[in-house]
C-alpha cells in the first residue's frame, strides 16, 4: 500500500468509503493521497438497511478520528458496486440482497446534512478509473480504461478526461460483452464475458473440465467441486494441472478479445487491469496483449499499454477519496 501522508500537516480531509459485495473499506484522504490507516468492516450476510447502517458506522468512526486530530472533513465520497443512478440517488448492487433499488443518497444525507457534510456517490467502475487517474497507473492520461475482473467484470472508461457514464449511468457494464458463441443459459444473469472469464467463470470452466475427466483439481482434492474458486485454479495452474492450464488459457483469450474490443472502440492510452483476479493474473498481461493484438484495430493496439493497477484492491477506495475531495467528473 502507498505510504500515508502526515495528518498533522493538513487540516482538511475528505472521507472515502468503498462498498464491496462482502466488505466496506474507508480512509481519510488529502491532496497527497491516503491520509489515515484504512479501516475495513465485513458485511457478514447483512442486507438492505443493515448495510446502510454499517456505512454510517464507518463514517462516524472516521469523523471521530478526524475530530481527535483537528481535521475538518467537508465531504464523503462513496463507491458503489453496481449502478448508482445520479438522478434518483438510488443504487443497484446485485451482490447485496435488498439493494435492487436502494435509496442510498437520501439515507446517508439524513445523517450527513445536519453535520454540514456534502456527499458524492459513484459506481465502483467510475471510482476505479478516477483513483488510477488521480494517483495511480493512469496518472496524466486523458483516455484510459480500468478493466476490473473479480467476482464480476466491469470497466471504468475515461474519455477526453471525463468518465463515460451513458444515458442511464450504466456504461462500462462489459460483463455483457459478447465474446463467444453460441448463446448459453446464464448469459442473461451474468453476461457472456463475465460468465466465462470472471473469477467465478474461471472456476466454472475448471469444474466443467474436471467433471468430464472425473477427477479432482490438483491441490484441492478435498474441496467439493462447487466450492472451487479462482484461487484454487491459480494454485493448480502453478502445479501444472491440465484443467487449470486450460481454464486460464481460455480466460486469457476472453480477456484479450474484450481488451481488443475496448481498444478498437475507445483508442485509450492505457488499459489498467485490476480487481481480485489481477492479482495473480498480472503475470499474464503480456499474453493478454498478444491475444488482443490479433483482434484489435492495428494502429490503436500498437499505441496502447496494458498495465496492472497501482492500487490493487484499493483502487475503488482511492476513487472514493478523490470524490471526497470534491473532484471527479
Amino acid at each position: 500500500m502507498p505510504e500515508t501522508s502526515d495528518l498533522s500537516q493538513h487540516n482538511k480531509a475528505g472521507l472515502g468509503i468503498d462498498l464491496g459485495g462482502t466488505k466496506i473499506a474507508g480512509a481519510l484522504f488529502n491532496a497527497d493521497g491516503m491520509a489515515s490507516p484504512k479501516k475495513v468492516l465485513y458485511l457478514e450476510q447483512r442486507t438492505g438497511p443493515q448495510v446502510g447502517e454499517q456505512i454510517l458506522e464507518l463514517i462516524h468512526f472516521f469523523l471521530a478520528y478526524a475530530a481527535e486530530r483537528n481535521l475538518a472533513v467537508e465531504r464523503v465520497g462513496v463507491s458503489v458496486p453496481g449502478i448508482y443512478y445520479a438522478k434518483t440517488g438510488r443504487a443497484w448492487a446485485p451482490n447485496i440482497p435488498g439493494w435492487e433499488d436502494y435509496p442510498l443518497r437520501s439515507e446517508l444525507m439524513a445523517a450527513l446534512a445536519p453535520k454540514g457534510l456534502a456527499l458524492t456517490i459513484d459506481s465502483d467502475r467510475a471510482c476505479y478509473i478516477l483513483g488510477e487517474t488521480w494517483k495511480g497507473a493512469a496518472r496524466g492520461c486523458r483516455d484510459a480504461i480500468f478493466l476490473a475482473v473479480g467476482t464480476g467484470i466491469g470497466a471504468g472508461i475515461l474519455v477526453d478526461g471525463r468518465v463515460l457514464r451513458g444515458a442511464n449511468d450504466i456504461a462500462g457494464a462489459i460483463g455483457w460483452l459478447a465474446v463467444t458463441h453460441p448463446y448459453l443459459p446464464g448469459y442473461e444473469t451474468y453476461g457472456c464475458f463475465e460468465y466465462h472469464a470472471s473469477g467465478l467463470g474461471m472456476a466454472r470452466m475448471a469444474r466443467e473440465i474436471l467433471a468430464r475427466e472425473g477427477r479432482p483439481l490438483k491441490g484441492a482434492e478435498q474441496a467439493p467441486p462447487e466450492e472451487l474458486t479462482a484461487r484454487h485454479v491459480f494454485e493448480a495452474f502453478r502445479q501444472g494441472d491440465p484443467a487449470a492450464v486450460t481454464a486460464i488459457q481460455r480466460s486469457i483469450e476472453f480477456w484479450g478479445k474484450a481488451s481488443a474490443n475496448l481498444v478498437s472502440l475507445f483508442n485509450p492510452e492505457k488499459v489498467i487491469f485490476g480487481g481480485g483476479v489481477f492479482g495473480p493474473a498480472v503475470q499474464f498481461l503480456d499474453d493478454i496483449y498478444r491475444e488482443a493484438k490479433k483482434w484489435a484495430q492495428p494502429i490503436s493496439i500498437g499505441l496502447v499499454s496494458f498495465e496492472p493497477s497501482k492500487f490493487g484492491s484499493e483502487a475503488g477506495l482511492y476513487g472514493a477519496g478523490y470524490l471526497a475531495l470534491g473532484e471527479g467528473s
